[in-house]
């Protein structure tokens, strides 16, 4: 892990869009990035955060652990995310962990300057509160999937997010390379079972696969299916 100097960092993260020019000044002048590997950590579940991470290059994968120290993954943070905000603004130990998963910059943003720019920025504090409720709402579609679609459903509907969320490569594969485990994790079952349905979605030529990587060659159909219509 590499500190870098870093002049300028609104313009990278909407969330920053409305601060005024003097609290612009404040936030570069207390802001440090670092680079991060593949597999580094940066903050744990249970443990005490004191600022926000702010994601300027790359990919986190942001899980729970549950039964057996079994991850579920619960969010990934890309370019222009920021992540750990939560637990700073409730006051709480983290409720997740937040692991790389592709060479990241992540720039780190201590939480006595988070509530100085609440206290003096009102749209900047909107706009917080609308990042909390839409990631609350994500966590009720969530635990509304897992309730009452089927795991062929939920995987169908996961790599349409994957897509959505990574886009495509030049071959049309989606640009993030996920273990079986990843997305077993993120689907809320066995790896076992993620294998055997990805092999059912190739036999019928609705994804191409090449090692990790996994192309959707019918979107129409994935989508019917997640929708419980096909």
């Amino acid at each position: 892990m590499s500190e870098q100097n870093e002049s300028c960092i609104s313009a990278s993260f909407p969330i920053f869009k409305s601060l005024t020019k003097e609290e612009l000044e404040l936030l570069n002048s207390n802001i440090k990035c670092n680079t991060y590997r593949k597999g580094e950590i940066i903050y744990r579940e249970s443990s005490r955060i004191n600022g926000i991470y702010c994601v300027k290059k790359g990919i986190l994968k942001i899980y729970k652990t549950g039964i057996d120290s079994k991850p579920q993954i619960v969010a990934f943070a890309i370019k222009g995310d920021i992540t750990g905000y939560r637990s700073v603004l409730s006051n709480e130990v983290a409720c997740t962990t937040a692991e790389i998963i592709e060479e990241s910059e992540i720039c780190f943003i201590p939480s006595s300057i988070i509530f100085s720019l609440i206290k003096s920025n009102n749209d900047f504090a909107l706009s917080l509160i609308q990042l909390t409720c839409r990631e609350l709402d994500q966590a009720n579609i969530f635990i509304k999937d897992i309730a009452q679609k089927t795991v062929r459903q939920r995987l169908a509907e996961i790599l349409l997010m994957l897509q959505d969320t990574f886009k495509t490569d030049e071959e049309g594969f989606i640009a993030v390379h996920l273990t079986r485990e990843d997305i077993s994790s993120i689907v809320g079952t066995a790896t076992e079972s993620v294998i055997r349905i990805l092999s059912e979605f190739k036999n019928e030529n609705l994804i191409s696969i090449k090692g990790k990587k996994i192309k959707i060659n019918d979107s129409k159909k994935m989508k019917l299916i997640s929708d419980s219509i096909y």
